[in-house]
């Protein structure tokens, strides 16, 4: 089959629309037409719905898609090798964790640090969970690093390293002057949040109580930076891992609201990767478990023990 073909409809399903994939690749419209016409053609089946909001995948399409995302990504693999050209690693990570972790690890990683042979060219994606989940679905990411918020992985997976929570808010905030924290007065401020489920199982782990629907809620969703902003201006409280806001507290922007809590709520970092990457995978999620607790010191990037 032709990849040409894969490829327009990959582009198709991933943007939602003939005309947009068309600008991705590079193409007239009338010419990618004319290549998704010639798969379902040799298909026998249509993959492609054409709506009144831009084009959708059939059930067909659906069940070819996971398919033709590893066909592309094979013929890639394939023509880096024959050309000696480094494989291509695909890595995706939290909001939280690419600021520093993440960043940090990569340029450990490819400046050698996981040993000879070990050379990739990574690109590297953030997102929320739901977009890594789906980029490892797909087939479109290699490797994904997550806190680990209590949902099981479905497919391979690994602890590589750990951090832990911290509630903080602007030293200006009423609550930065309480010692000790009252988690009745806590639970009547804003919090600033950007996933609710995972606040609301990190605020049970540590004072029995999640969010309920009296909490006042400020949503950042989908930014870490438009969160930790609003905190230190002062508009409410955000429970956070303490990686995300290591620079604030360090500065005096935030600080933490419970010094006097003994229990220290600890938070996993995932490294998790697609089925069959495990050989590509491999040296970066060592270099991960091996760089633990230097990786996310304020020192700098993670090197091997």
């Amino acid at each position: 089959m032709d990849s040409r073909y894969l490829r327009a409809f990959v582009a198709v399903a991933e943007t939602g629309g003939i005309s947009a994939a068309a600008e991705r690749l590079g193409y007239a419209q009338s010419s990618l037409s004319t290549q998704l016409r010639r798969l379902e053609d040799d298909l026998g089946v249509p993959v492609l719905a054409r709506t009144s909001t831009g084009t959708a995948l059939t059930d067909a399409g659906r069940r070819l898609l996971p398919y033709a995302v590893q066909s592309l990504d094979l013929e890639d693999r394939m023509r880096r090798a024959a050309r000696d050209v480094a494989p291509r690693l695909r890595v995706g990570a939290l909001d939280c964790l690419a600021d520093e972790w993440t960043t940090d690890l990569l340029a450990a990683f490819q400046h050698g640090a996981a040993g000879p042979g070990t050379a990739c060219e990574v690109d590297l994606s953030v997102g929320d969970r739901a977009f890594l989940a789906a980029g490892l679905e797909a087939g479109r990411l290699d490797l994904v690093f997550v806190y680990d918020n209590g949902v099981p992985a479905t497919g391979p997976h690994e602890i590589v390293d750990e951090d832990r929570v911290v509630l903080v808010a602007a030293p200006e905030h009423p609550l930065a002057k309480a010692s000790p924290l009252d988690p009745a007065a806590l639970m009547s401020a804003e919090f600033l949040i950007v996933n609710p489920e995972c606040t609301s199982e990190m605020l049970t782990r540590r004072y029995g109580r999640a969010l309920g629907p009296d909490t006042r809620i400020g949503m950042a969703t989908g930014s870490l930076a438009a969160l930790r902003r609003m905190a230190a201006l002062g508009r409410g409280v955000a429970l956070i891992p303490e990686m995300a806001v290591r620079a604030e507290l360090d500065a005096g922007d935030l600080v933490r609201l419970d010094p006097a809590v003994d229990d220290v709520t600890a938070v996993h970092i995932e490294a998790r990767w697609r089925p069959g990457a495990e050989p590509l995978v491999r040296p970066l999620v060592a270099l991960a478990r091996r760089s633990a607790g230097l990786v996310s010191a304020a020192a700098g990037p993670g090197r091997p023990a």
